[in-house]
């Protein structure tokens, strides 16, 4: 059964309170992004195993600890989870990227899959989701399910503000996945919006409105 981390590090508190006002402009809001994405990356590998091994310091032989389990990917849901990419891989540098692209059928609503990239092998690693924004939970409960549809099982789903409603589906429709939230908010309002939330996160990262 996975677990749901809601993050209580001071940081990533100040940061995102930061990030939520409405005066903060692209690029500080950019920056921020991938400054919480770098703390949340830290709190979300804590448990990935280590091995032993022997090493020689400029004064004495022994023993350290380095990483022993699968190799990580990074996997951004199009378009706002790329703003998050930078900051993991200043942590895991040699993770590779892939991208799950998705969009809202007008009429079902549903969500539906446009493009898919992910690396070769990536069934033997350990994968980081991530999305800065869990509102309904519908994109990031179909891109888990396209990752799982590919034999791919050993999934954390990273979000910086989530609502009660997409943590919810989320637990439904893949309980077996941790979630790492930066801050769980209190609603989604009648358009889908995360309240109080930061607005539309892509169009605060890359400008567009």
């Amino acid at each position: 059964m996975g677990k749901v981390h809601v993050m209580d590090h001071p940081l990533i508190a100040h940061k995102i309170s930061y990030i939520r006002r409405e005066d903060v402009g692209t690029k500080e809001f950019r920056e921020v992004i991938n400054e919480i994405a770098q703390l949340m990356c830290y709190e979300a590998t804590r448990e990935l195993k280590t091995k032993e091994i022997k090493i020689k310091t400029p004064v004495a032989e022994t023993t350290g600890r380095e990483l022993a389990g699968r190799k990580p990917a990074i996997i951004p849901i199009l378009r706002a989870g790329v703003g998050m990419v930078d900051g993991m891989l200043a942590l895991m540098p040699a993770a590779k990227v892939g991208h799950i692209g998705l969009y809202r059928d007008p009429e079902t609503l549903e969500p539906v899959e446009y493009y898919c990239k992910l690396p070769a092998d990536c069934q033997e690693r350990d994968v980081f989701v991530v999305d800065p924004m869990l509102a309904t939970g519908g994109s990031s409960a179909a891109a888990v399910r396209m990752l799982k549809d590919r034999g791919i099982t050993n999934i954390r789903f990273l979000c910086i503000i989530a609502a009660p409603e997409g943590v919810e589906r989320m637990r439904k429709e893949h309980p077996d996945v941790d979630l790492y939230i930066g801050a769980l908010d209190e609603k989604l309002n009648e358009h889908g919006y995360i309240v109080p939330g930061l607005g539309d996160a892509g169009d605060r990262i890359f400008g567009t409105k």
